[in-house]
């Protein structure tokens, strides 16, 4: 059986996505082309060494390193069950603040969204600090408008879990299941031939309204999550109120928007201003 057959059997065995099953399979194939004259099974430790300090003399980010150490461990000890990668040391990523738009730029994007369909998806996600990938996989029976929240189904890791839905925005989402007559098992954004509204269509709306709000920060989708959270945290809410709405395993991962938060929002005085 092939290494590609091999790897996404056991990958949906272990409940791996899809997208990381995908990519795991094309770091594998990159990896065994390079060494094409040997048989996969007897390529060993010091072949997988080699690679890697390859990458790195190439100057490859930590995250690409990463992913193709975890891909060949994935690959060799949970098919092959061969201990190889275990000494391998993963490689630190530069930590960077992810860009987020602030609450006036938030108010000037949304200005400039005319059609009210493309309005309502944006502000959904915005709101609600969803995934675009979440987003377009809303049915109607993953909502609860009577009580504000709705539900994000198998997410990221395979959870779910709850999300707020904005007061104001309630009304306009009853008045577009009415207007669109959407049944409870309909995708709250349908696109063609049966199937949800597209990522790709999405990122492009964003990306338009962006230039067109003269935004000069690269945004896209996932910009709008990170502005929910950092929003939060500015608005007053704790980290452990914020983190679940993420989705967050780890707190840490939360903790990051604290960062970004505007410092006279957070109630911060420089010690300066103490001075004598």
């Amino acid at each position: 059986m092939e290494i590609n057959e091999l790897l996404r059997k056991e990958g949906l065995r272990r409940g791996l996505s899809p997208r990381t099953i995908k990519t795991y399979q094309n770091c594998l194939n990159k990896f065994f082309r390079t060494y094409h004259n040997i048989d996969p099974f007897k390529l060993t430790k010091k072949d997988i060494t080699n690679y890697i300090d390859n990458l790195l003399e190439r100057k490859a980010p930590g995250s690409t390193v990463n992913v193709y150490l975890n891909s060949l461990k994935f690959f060799y000890e949970k098919v092959l069950h061969r201990k190889l990668t275990m000494n391998i040391k993963f490689s630190k990523q530069r930590k960077t603040l992810p860009t987020f738009l602030t609450q006036p730029e938030i108010k000037k994007f949304f200005s400039v969204i005319v059609n009210k369909k493309h309005k309502l998806m944006i502000t959904l996600l915005y709101s609600a600090g969803l995934r675009v990938s979440e987003l377009v996989k809303l049915r109607l029976f993953n909502l609860e408008l009577d009580n504000n929240y709705g539900w994000v189904r198998a997410g990221k890791g395979g959870k779910d879990r709850l999300f707020i839905i904005a007061d104001k925005l309630k009304k306009e989402i009853v008045q577009w299941i009415k207007n669109n007559n959407l049944q409870n098992d309909n995708w709250l954004f349908p696109g063609f031939f049966g199937k949800h509204y597209s990522v790709q269509s999405i990122q492009r709306i964003v990306s338009n309204a962006a230039k067109k709000a003269g935004i000069k920060k690269n945004v896209h989708p996932h910009t709008l999550r990170h502005s929910f959270a950092t929003h939060l945290i500015e608005n007053g809410y704790s980290v452990t109120e914020v983190q679940p709405l993420l989705g967050h395993n780890s707190i840490e991962t939360t903790m990051i928007y604290t960062h970004m938060a505007a410092p006279t929002l957070l109630n911060v005085q420089s010690p300066y201003d103490n001075l004598r």
